[in-house]
């Protein structure tokens, strides 16, 4: 299985892929942005791009990636990585599908005066042009498809160590945190609420 960490840069997938792996038995992390680096180390270097997801090679790289991962140990992938474009996901979680790998999407979403302040006051990074300009993208595909995809998790009012235990007693659970008919969940945030 693939628990896959969406949601806009800044937002805490890192800290929460962290936190996840080790309440879900036999879970190992797996960064996607790694498949990225390598394309970028590619030389000479593949097209200019802003994002490295926008190279072809990149998603279906993830995708054989974490198959021949899970192939090869067993267990649950946590994927933290940004997917705003909605082909894109499309391509990765199709590609998953096709190979029998179930997959459970998360969108961890704080409100832009929250993630404002933790992109201005992020101790590694630092204030980041990037993070900022990617809130926008983020918004459009939240509004557009991203949240009607996933299963949402409202992370404003909560520490990451709780958004983590939120994430594992619905992985653990086999339960939705939103969507799929199931109703509000504590520190869950379903399409349409504020």
């Amino acid at each position: 299985m693939i628990v896959w960490l969406n949601g806009t840069h800044g937002v805490g997938k890192t800290t929460t892929s962290r936190l996840l792996q080790p309440l879900l038995p036999g879970a190992r992390v797996l960064d996607p942005e790694k498949v990225g680096e390598t394309l970028m180390d590619v030389r000479p270097t593949l097209r200019t791009t802003d994002d490295f997801q926008h190279w072809d090679p990149w998603r279906p790289l993830v995708v054989e990636t974490a198959r021949q991962v899970l192939a090869y140990v067993g267990g649950i992938l946590v994927m933290p990585q940004t997917v705003l474009v909605e082909r894109y996901w499309r391509e990765i979680s199709g590609g998953l599908a096709g190979h029998g790998i179930p997959v459970r999407h998360f969108v961890l979403h704080t409100d832009q005066a929250t993630l404002r302040h933790r992109i201005e006051h992020d101790e590694d990074l630092g204030p980041s042009t990037f993070r900022f300009s990617r809130m926008e993208p983020y918004a459009e595909a939240a509004r557009t498809w991203l949240h009607a995809d996933a299963e949402v998790v409202d992370t404003t009012h909560i520490s990451p160590e709780q958004t983590a235990r939120t994430i594992a007693d619905a992985v653990l659970g086999a339960a939705p945190v939103s969507g799929s008919g199931a109703g509000p969940v504590s520190a869950v945030r379903t399409v349409g609420e504020g």
